[in-house]
């Protein structure tokens, strides 16, 4: 009767804490509000120049049509140890979430010992029937935490944020490393096509040196007049020689990009930069789901809420149930028989009563950490909704720049006809065609940076975008 009645507490004990476990203290999330805007303001009253450009989708590099930045670009996903380095602890997070997982269950021990023992006969109490024996036990040891205030599930929601707070950083990693990567090969491309430019200018200028000392030799220029000619060149193969070494840097930059010694990778030189493409900025309220570190920082706020319960917790008894049961003798021969066996079972409850503010002061400590999120959270929206605009009027601007400095190419090299023409007619002195011939150099090199610039604020635009990624890209658990 003595064993029912313990029995029937114990069952009322579980099903208490049952009962109990739907209780859960703290705040529910929801995603507080951020500063928002109807339309981008940049926007406004702008055509883009290719309306039907493919938007950004997956490989967004494909786009713009250059097999050599779809090879390269390919290479960073599975070569780049700062990615690499991003999936680790992004493995970690999802490791950690099974593990705070685990204590929704009851945990199970084993052990076996077998030990031979004497007493003292001279302790307290000491039985002379026997002072040297066997005992051989073999117990397990069942322990459960009910979550009765949901410490626990706050305490696997406050992991698994943390895991998709670290997936999106991970893609936000991947998105970096893939338009530092295209930045890098257009800024390379741009220099390619300055070089050209200085190359081309190189061999006018030797032409119109050998003119000059032509002229010299019969009377109608002089010394000075080859001199000048002289200089011009020279100055002019030396900045052609000098835009090796920016080139070199650009180059050497990709080869860490995509994980490889820089000795390892060549890429020959190529006149020619992709046309920019212009993506569909959406709506403001898009980014909040389109950039992955936006994501991040919110899930981020999930974590901190969740941290918040766990910290309310405390103020709450917690429950245990325990249980041991198995054999134990001091023969091997009836180890395991039935009179060998044992078994308890007991349920406890612990309350901190006077803890002199600790749990108080965990509490704040959680409610400021969660504020502190809600503000990064805010700061990164804005900071998001900046590059945006940023890179639309960069885009819109340099489009009218671009047309404006092509008629300004055009009318330099007007002028540097005319020069030359003058020259040769004997109407103007030397001094008139180096100044013409700069200004045409000048202007053509001007171009094509506009150009590599135009390159930059499209690849900037659609890593502003998020690359085509979404939130619900995130893992669910």
């Amino acid at each position: 009767m003595t064993c029912r009645r313990a029995g029937l507490s114990i069952v009322a004990s579980l099903s208490l804490t049952a009962l109990l476990a739907g209780c859960s203290v703290g705040p529910k999330y929801s995603r507080p509000s951020a500063p928002t805007a109807p339309r981008f303001k940049e926007v406004a009253g702008w055509q883009p120049a290719h309306p039907d450009d493919q938007k950004s989708r997956g490989k967004w590099w494909e786009a713009y049509g250059d097999p050599e930045l779809n090879r390269l670009e390919d290479q960073v996903e599975v070569s780049n140890q700062s990615l690499k380095l991003a999936l680790t602890e992004y493995t970690s997070a999802r490791a950690e979430v099974q593990y705070q997982r685990a204590n929704y269950f009851p945990f199970l021990n084993a052990s076996a010992a077998a030990t031979r023992q004497r007493g003292s006969e001279n302790r307290t109490f000491y039985f002379s029937t026997k002072n040297e024996y066997n005992d051989f036990s073999l117990p397990l040891d069942v322990s459960w935490e009910p979550d009765v205030w949901g410490r626990i599930r706050h305490t696997v929601q406050a992991a698994r944020a943390t895991a998709q707070s670290t997936a999106a950083d991970v893609q936000n990693v991947r998105l970096s490393l893939q338009a530092e990567l295209a930045l890098d090969y257009f800024e390379m491309r741009g220099l390619d096509s300055e070089k050209s430019i200085l190359d081309a200018t190189v061999q006018a200028y030797r032409h119109s040196l050998r003119l000059t000392e032509e002229r010299y030799r019969v009377g109608l220029n002089s010394a000075l007049d080859v001199a000048e000619a002289q200089t011009q060149l020279k100055t002019a193969e030396a900045q052609d020689q000098d835009v090796g070494v920016a080139r070199a840097q650009f180059e050497h930059g990709i080869a860490v990009l995509i994980g490889v010694a820089p000795a390892m990778l060549t890429i020959p030189p190529q006149d020619v930069v992709a046309t920019p493409l212009v993506v569909p900025a959406g709506l403001p309220s898009q980014l909040l789901e389109r950039r992955p570190d936006i994501a991040a920082v919110e899930r981020q706020m999930d974590a901190a809420n969740a941290q918040i319960g766990i910290a309310r917790s405390a103020y709450y008894p917690t429950f245990a149930i325990s249980g041991v049961g198995g054999f134990e003798s001091a023969q091997p021969g009836n180890w395991f028989t039935g009179p060998s066996s044992f078994w308890a079972m007991g349920a406890s409850a612990f309350l901190p009563l006077i803890d002199w503010g600790q749990r108080r002061a965990l509490n704040t400590e959680a409610q400021a950490n969660y504020d502190g999120t809600v503000a990064n959270y805010r700061q990164t929206v804005l900071s998001a909704y900046r590059e945006v605009e940023d890179n639309l009027a960069a885009l819109r601007i340099l489009q009218q720049e671009a047309v404006t400095q092509q008629a300004a190419v055009d009318a330099a090299r007007h002028q540097e006809d005319i020069a030359l023409s003058r020259y040769r007619s004997g109407l103007a002195d030397y001094l008139t065609v180096i100044t013409a011939q700069s200004i045409d150099l000048s202007n053509q090199i001007t171009a094509a940076q506009i150009r590599t610039r135009q390159m930059s604020a499209s690849v900037l635009l659609i890593k502003a975008l998020g690359g085509g990624w979404n939130a619900n890209q995130l893992p669910k658990d």
